[in-house]
């Protein structure tokens, strides 16, 4: 218990530690019971971009979980604000589903189908061949190259992962030989932005993920509390090989909620 009570509000990563697409992880309500009994403030934090925040507000609901739409943050909506704030006169072609489309288009952006400013490549389920080809055309004629989100595979059900955002960009650097800069996590800006919105320091914050390089490093680049569960992407042997040390670890949330009680 005593880890834990500088900890103001909690980031929770959905996919791989929290649930695996319409499963629950074992203890996941239970542990988001413990927050709500104790008081702490908690945001789902997802790099996943292929839904909108309205789409996760309703998945949180039917999967059995409180959420609130304050409660949601995304890569997809992390790229809408980035946009509005930094791009807001330029152009962007976007590679990605049509829930993310309606996101950045939420924000003001403007979208295009040619000669666009600026690439937006994020997680596409939707993914065709064609925009990948007129993605490489655009990179290859000057446009910037932005992505949501630098995961390499998503979790699904059964053990299994499938290609995430990381890997469709992989094929267009490839391609193109141009590197993206990635919004969302690992990058602290998620955490930055929400620790003035809730008004606290980093430190008050944690982070909790199953990935070492988007969930674990988005906290230590923010000065934020990191803890890493076990029950998605990584493994212990991950962990002693990387140089990416959460401060704590767990098997899952439903090990995590124990240190409440």
């Amino acid at each position: 218990m005593d880890l834990f009570k500088e900890i103001k509000l909690f980031l929770l990563d959905m996919d791989g530690t929290l649930n695996f697409e319409d499963e629950l992880i074992p203890g996941a309500k239970e542990f988001l019971d413990t927050l709500i009994n104790n008081h702490k403030q908690f945001v789902y934090l997802t790099n996943n971009s292929s839904r909108s925040g309205k789409d996760y507000v309703k998945k949180m609901r039917v999967l059995g979980l409180p959420c609130e739409a304050h409660q949601v943050f995304t890569s997809g909506m992390a790229m809408g604000l980035f946009l509005k704030q930094n791009r807001l006169s330029q152009t962007v072609y976007l590679v990605g589903t049509k829930a993310l489309e309606i996101e950045i288009l939420s924000y003001g952006v403007k979208l295009v189908e040619e000669k666009p400013d600026i690439v937006v490549v994020g997680f596409d389920r939707e993914l065709t061949y064609q925009k990948l080809e007129r993605a490489c055309e655009f990179l290859c004629s000057g446009a910037e190259f932005l992505a949501t989100n630098v995961d390499k595979v998503c979790p699904i059900k059964g053990g299994r992962y499938i290609p995430d955002c990381g890997s469709m960009c992989d094929m267009l650097e490839v391609a193109t030989k141009k590197k993206p800069h990635y919004i969302g996590k690992p990058n602290r800006d998620m955490i930055d932005i929400l620790a003035k919105e809730y008004h606290l320091e980093n430190h008050e914050i944690a982070m909790v993920g199953d990935r070492l390089y988007t969930d674990i490093a988005t906290a230590i680049h923010a000065k934020a509390r990191s803890i890493l569960v076990l029950s998605g992407e990584t493994t212990i042997h991950d962990v002693n090989e990387s140089s990416l040390k959460p401060d704590h670890i767990f098997t899952s949330v439903e090990e995590l909620k124990d240190y409440f009680a």
